[in-house]
């Protein structure tokens, strides 16, 4: 038996490199390759959306659109601030007794971590600019420990803050039929890319919990890495 491998030991070897070289091209065929998917307001729950693009489906043409609001500091922020950057955007208010805590502590937990990232942002807009002036969100930003080279809490114009938050970024609900411009927040989190296309939704609330429906806090830390990875050099 010994003799007969021998004689044929390079067949034997031949075989056994084909065999590991299968199964190497099965494994990189079969195993989880992690992607994200380019949002348009077609995928997206119809509540969210304003009417006049819901059924927009060219995966290319939505994008965050231009944009003039000013921040804690009384800067104007627009969206060449933003431009070629990854950030992640949300709708709150200061006032908000009920999921804008919770959902301010996780931005501070993500400020901490996107610190690593040199140029990823975040982007907070008030859905009450009658309350949130200039003055009130630099004291809600003193509270928070916002790092200013990071985080933008922006107030303007009512109408342009509904119009860029169903029309861009597929966040917010209407409230009343009767005000066109009553909005009801989310607790959505937006990861957008650097080209301003919209890359996911998360649950600003939800820390670690699967959820069926949303991707939670930790979720959208690893995708902002992905994100961060596979944007690098554009």
């Amino acid at each position: 038996m010994l003799e007969y491998f021998r004689k044929y030991k390079y067949f034997f070897i031949f075989l056994f490199l084909l065999c590991a070289g299968i199964l190497v091209m099965f494994y990189n065929a079969l195993k989880y390759r992690k992607s994200l998917p380019v949002f348009t307001p077609s995928m997206v729950n119809p509540e969210l959306v304003d009417t006049l693009i819901q059924h927009q489906a060219n995966k290319q043409r939505h994008r965050v659109a231009d944009f003039t609001f000013y921040n804690q500091n009384g800067d104007t922020i627009t969206q060449a601030d933003y431009k070629g950057h990854i950030y992640v955007a949300d709708f709150f208010f200061t006032t908000c007794p009920t999921i804008c805590p919770i959902m301010g502590d996780n931005m501070v937990w993500l400020q901490e971590k996107i610190k690593t990232l040199p140029g990823v942002k975040l982007l907070s807009h008030t859905v009450t600019p009658d309350i949130d002036s200039v003055e009130v969100l630099k004291e809600y930003a003193l509270d928070k420990g916002v790092d200013d080279s990071i985080w933008n809490l922006v107030t303007g114009d009512k109408k342009d803050i509904y119009f860029i938050a169903r029309n861009s970024y597929l966040a917010v609900k209407t409230g009343s039929l009767d005000e066109l411009y009553d909005m009801v927040h989310t607790e959505n989190f937006v990861l957008v890319d650097k080209e301003g296309r919209i890359r996911g939704f998360y649950d600003g609330t939800n820390f670690d919990t699967p959820d069926d429906e949303a991707k939670n806090m930790q979720e959208l830390w690893e995708d902002i890495q992905w994100l961060y990875e596979h944007q690098k050099d554009r």
